[in-house]
């Protein structure tokens, strides 16, 4: 039952989020740092994305239709954010009142706080935990979706390891990320990205947040090396597909069923 005073539904202990090595940015800091950005959030994401996310998380839901027509499948959309894409596929799930419900998971309290706002009257539990620590039992969840915050993560390996672990035999994977494309598209978006998108954020939102997208970018693993990873944590039937010109892409896997492994 979701609490009637404070809908979101928090498992992190104060202090709990620590920085990890090798990490780009002391993850207590990502998370201080989201939590400033919340309020600007939505608008500068469309705005710098010229409104093209919204067609991504449309095309990431429709991919994994199939499981969210399943009324009894337990979804969880990680790194949620303010809940777009948690929007985008409850819409294709069923409207009856044996649904399960659709949990929403983000380290960020700001963050969850303006998504409560658009999942209120919605079958969606908001959830403020660690991704690398899901307060979830082992072999339990049907589809687990990440948008735009699956490389915010302080450990890549670590994520997909939790991922696999809260996974039941043949659940899915659908990781929605940016990529840095190759040839003249990638110079273009360098450009972009590296130059023009930080002066933009700064003049509108908060500087350091639209300098340190560029860089979480360029240091999440490109397509081959990301599937390579996705194998080595136990998946199987690992893809990517590239969306528009490839400055984004979906990563889709499924946990093996004992007769796969």
């Amino acid at each position: 039952m979701i609490p009637t005073q404070d809908p979101i539904i928090s498992t992190a202990a104060p202090g709990a989020i620590q920085p990890a090595q090798g990490a780009i940015q002391p993850s207590a800091d990502v998370q201080q740092m989201f939590n400033a950005i919340a309020n600007r959030y939505d608008v500068m994401n469309h705005v710098l994305s010229a409104g093209i996310d919204r067609l991504w998380w449309w095309r990431a839901a429709r991919a994994v239709r199939t499981v969210l027509a399943d009324p009894s499948a337990q979804i969880v959309d990680l790194c949620c954010g303010t809940g777009d894409m948690t929007l985008a596929l409850l819409k294709r799930r069923p409207s009856t009142s044996s649904t399960a419900p659709l949990l929403a998971v983000d380290f960020s309290h700001e963050m969850l706080t303006r998504g409560q706002a658009k999942f209120n009257g919605k079958n969606i539990i908001a959830v403020e935990c660690d991704a690398l620590h899901l307060p979830l039992p082992q072999g339990n969840v049907d589809l687990i979706s990440s948008a735009f915050g699956f490389r915010n993560l302080s450990s890549y390996e670590d994520g997909l390891a939790e991922l696999f672990r809260v996974l039941r035999p043949g659940g899915q994977i659908a990781i929605l990320e940016c990529n840095q494309p190759a040839g003249l598209v990638g110079a273009l978006y360098n450009l972009y990205f590296k130059k023009i998108l930080p002066r933009i954020g700064a003049l509108f939102s908060n500087a350091e947040a639209y300098s340190y997208l560029p860089a979480s970018v360029e240091r999440f693993p490109r397509p081959p090396r990301m599937l390579e990873l996705i194998h080595n944590a136990g998946f199987v039937q690992a893809s990517w597909t590239s969306y528009t010109l490839g400055v984004a892409g979906l990563y889709q896997a499924t946990k093996p069923v004992p007769s796969q492994a």
